[in-house]
């Protein structure tokens, strides 16, 4: 009886190249034993393998020389602000520049497109495309609100005590270059269309689904991370407002359930109080009616604050 040998460790916990086989010694017949499945042209993969998007990914990107992960995938992989019916896609996408043949393998969607290299970078041994070029790609799948959702994670400033990083994945002019590379794309008028309404200073995907509901409903636009102190670093801010009417909006997502965050907010919104501001606190319920009471509100809101000070009458011929 033969003895069985056991895949190295390196390819037993995740799919593998053949060459990478080949280099751990691994003979083309221990390939044929029932341990080991064959995905598709020079892939394999441990039978009893769990999926896992970014171990998949890094096989793919490592199997296929001048292609790159994109599209979905290169989304997940760079956890960007996917829409909810895409944020557990286990799609496989594959983009090829169109002096190589098509993408034909098992399981793996192929794209053959134009893109250049500063397009295109590593991340841990996976050659996949930038976070901005994906945003690009998905112009031709995502309507206009979650590609301004994606966008707007893209040019916000980051915080550095939370994301170790103080400049932004891109800017306006940034993007604006790149769709100008790129004239006859499919999905790029989409993409100037979001282009055209992402702004700076959205913090989440519900934040910016809610200006854009303020924008459907006729509401002026309003200021973002507005502070109560002009000019003061630790000053409290809103989510959204308008400051000559002293309005402040606040959308609390999921982690202001924790206690010391509701603490931080009852802190923060009681300064604004304190100043003579409303405060108007917007929730996933809002969101998921389209925030449709969540207009009426501010409506409201901003047609009683002309009431008691009339002297910016053009502001409220608007709500």
């Amino acid at each position: 009886m033969k003895t069985r040998i056991d895949l190295p460790g390196t390819l037993a916990a995740a799919p593998f190249t053949l060459e990478s086989a080949r280099s751990s010694g691994v003979s083309a017949s221990r390939l044929r034993r029932g341990d080991v499945s064959h995905i598709s042209r020079g892939l394999y993969r441990p039978s009893d393998w769990s999926f896992d998007l970014e171990a998949a990914a890094r096989a793919l990107s490592q199997a296929s020389p001048g292609a790159w992960i994109s599209h979905i995938t290169a989304g997940r992989l760079h956890c960007q602000l996917l829409p909810p019916w895409l944020a557990d896609s286990t799609e496989l996408h594959l983009s090829k520049p169109r002096s190589l043949p098509e993408v034909r393998r098992k399981g793996v969607i192929g794209h053959t497109v134009l893109a250049f290299e500063d397009e295109i970078e590593s991340i841990d041994g996976i050659r996949i495309s930038t976070r901005s070029r994906t945003w690009l790609d998905l112009a031709r799948r995502l309507p206009v609100s979650d590609l301004v959702c994606l966008g707007d994670q893209l040019i916000r400033i980051p915080r550095v005590e939370f994301e170790g990083r103080t400049r932004p994945f891109d800017t306006p002019d940034g993007l604006r270059f790149l769709l100008s590379r790129h004239p006859n794309m499919q999905g790029v008028v989409r993409a100037r269309e979001a282009l055209d309404l992402m702004r700076v200073g959205a913090d989440s995907a519900p934040e910016t689904l809610l200006r854009l509901a303020m924008a459907d409903a006729g509401l002026p636009e309003p200021q973002l991370q507005v502070a109560l102190r002009s000019n003061d670093a630790v000053s409290p801010t809103a989510d959204l407002g308008y400051r000559h009417r002293r309005l402040a909006i606040q959308y609390d997502g999921g982690h202001h359930l924790l206690e010391a965050q509701r603490f931080s907010d009852k802190r923060r919104d009681k300064a604004f109080e304190a100043a003579g501001w409303t405060v108007l606190v917007v929730d996933k319920n809002d969101l998921a009616d389209g925030f449709q009471q969540c207009m009426v509100k501010i409506k409201r809101i901003l047609r009683t604050a002309w009431v008691d000070h009339p002297a910016v009458a053009g502001f409220a011929d608007a709500v």
